[in-house]
């Protein structure tokens, strides 16, 4: 088998982290909310603890980032996204932050940003 025939950006249930990066993330009505920057996988236990969502800003000032528990997000093939079930005014008052100013992503914050969405922290 050559090596253009191996699927390494995606497969029925894989994908890979640079085709989830920059994937749109919407709202249950469609309206779009901002896009994965990127996600935060523990290392121990291999699972992605939190996609993280940029939200706002004008060409990357100003910008925000919001984790979101991955268990709050639903891939949508007909929108080419993900949906979150999360308005724009719920996710105003979500635990956030800005370049530069990142969380511990300890376990205390993690608590925080799971129990903020109703999601228990499964760490």
């Amino acid at each position: 088998m050559a090596d253009t025939d191996i699927a390494t950006d995606e497969t029925n249930r894989l994908i890979a982290s640079n085709k989830v990066e920059g994937t749109a993330v919407y709202d249950r009505n469609g309206n779009r909310l901002g896009s994965v920057y990127n996600f935060m996988v523990d290392k121990r236990a291999g699972r992605v603890e939190y996609a993280v969502m940029s939200f706002g800003g004008f060409l990357g000032i100003g910008e925000e980032y919001h984790p979101l528990p991955w268990d709050q997000l639903t891939y949508d093939t007909n929108q080419g996204g993900y949906v979150v079930d999360l308005t724009k005014e719920r996710l105003e008052g979500a635990p956030r932050y800005r370049a530069g100013e990142e969380p511990a992503f300890d376990r205390t914050y993690g608590e925080q940003v799971y129990g903020y969405y109703g999601s228990t922290y499964p760490f």
